[in-house]
């Protein structure tokens, strides 16, 4: 039953997927010195050794009075590429180095006299299956467009099992994390709650012992 509904989801999730857009922003220039702290990120996860395919299309030509640059990296230190006075489409392709997010950003800084006031970006993120050039493998593999769909498709569920897999094990992990710390709580608990009724026995043990010696009881 668990199986059932996760293939259910996954296929709702293919079902969903022709909706999907790029996602499209403008990003204003500024000064180069103030180019880093307007910098606009895009995050996204991936998986260790997964590809990954940016597709960025960007309003503008050289010499417009802007220099738009890009700089894509991930949370654990791997830098993927700095392409710099990026216009018209661009394409970029990566193999991911770990399991990570990993971010896309864009620096808009003004380079000339003119200024036009800002750059449309168009950006368009694939991952796993969907990065693939599947007219390509349909060609070199002399397969029907069915039977390419239908592959395309069955990769795509499968990485999705695959990330669903993944997180049951993560949530398996932090359960078993919370649980131990629970039982170390409990304990530490137990352990300071003994150490305060032995404290409390042997000071009023030692203060009767005081009290007498004094001839005060």
């Amino acid at each position: 039953m668990d199986r059932l509904s996760r293939l259910l989801s996954a296929l709702l999730l293919l079902l969903l997927l022709p909706f999907c857009s790029a996602l499209k922003f403008d990003i204003h220039a500024v000064p180069q010195h103030e180019a880093a702290k307007h910098e606009r990120c895009i995050r996204n996860f991936v998986a260790n050794g997964q590809l990954v395919v940016v597709t960025a299309i960007v309003s503008g030509y050289r010499g417009d009075g802007q220099t738009l640059n890009m700089h894509i990296r991930d949370a654990m230190g791997n830098d993927y590429g700095r392409p710099k006075d990026v216009y018209g489409e661009n394409r970029y392709a990566f193999t991911a180095h770990a399991d990570s997010a990993f971010d896309v950003c864009f620096q808009n800084s003004i380079s000339g006299s003119r200024r036009t006031p800002s750059r449309h970006v168009e950006l368009d993120i694939d991952i796993g299956a969907d990065a693939k050039d599947w007219s390509a493998i349909q060609a070199s593999e002399k397969l029907k467009p069915m039977e390419a769909e239908l592959r395309r498709i069955e990769e795509v569920v499968g990485e999705v099992v695959t990330e669903m897999d993944y997180l049951r094990a993560r949530e398996q992990k932090l359960r078993d994390t919370n649980e131990s710390t629970n039982e170390r709580v409990k304990w530490f608990g137990v352990l300071t709650m003994g150490s305060l009724i032995l404290l409390g026995v042997w000071q009023v043990l030692y203060l009767r012992a005081y009290f007498r010696s004094k001839h005060l009881i």
